[in-house]
């Protein structure tokens, strides 16, 4: 399958069979995160993986946006290794990274037969409370990960509806 392909066919899966990922696929989408191109290539990810009843009892009550996934990935910035800009003071390039790290490991996760959903719901302090994270940790976002429930399907109507090239493109 093409890349093109595969980004065309991917949606956000929002309902997961009980069936659990099996190692082998993790191990790829991990592989996927650390192949992922990074400002400087400082790889700043950190990436927690949320498999165990504990972690997805704790990640469920954080966020009501996990859709029963037996797999959440908890993608944060190490802040200690992100790129800092220096024309623009105070920019750090981590959540940049990590957005670009999970982008691979969602696409990855898709090439695995998997599907997930990106997620940003959730509060930053009270997930890094939960999970005793240090303070240069900044959660970034949930990849919930999983197989589709029979049925799953896009949950917006226009998933495969996209502006023309020409709107959003400019030659100069």
């Amino acid at each position: 399958m093409s890349f093109l392909d595969l980004a065309a066919q991917r949606y956000s899966v929002r309902t997961y069979s009980g069936k659990k990922v099996e190692q082998e696929k993790i191990d790829l989408i991990l592989k996927a995160a650390q192949l992922a191109p990074t400002a400087v290539n400082y790889q700043p990810q950190m990436i927690y993986v949320l498999k165990s009843d504990e972690a997805l009892a704790k990640i469920n009550r954080l966020c009501r946006c996990i859709y029963g996934a037996p797999l959440v990935f908890l993608v944060c910035s190490d802040e200690r290794r992100t790129w800092k800009s220096q024309t623009e003071p105070g920019y750090s390039a981590g959540e940049m990274d990590c957005s670009i790290v999970c982008t691979h490991m969602m696409l990855e996760a898709w090439e695995q037969g998997l599907g997930s959903v990106w997620v940003r719901l959730f509060d930053v302090a009270e997930v890094a409370k939960a999970f005793d994270l240090p303070p240069y940790i900044k959660p970034i976002c949930l990849l919930p990960v999983g197989y589709a429930a029979p049925g799953a399907k896009p949950y917006a109507p226009w998933h495969d509806v996209y502006r023309p090239i020409a709107d959003f493109t400019k030659e100069l």
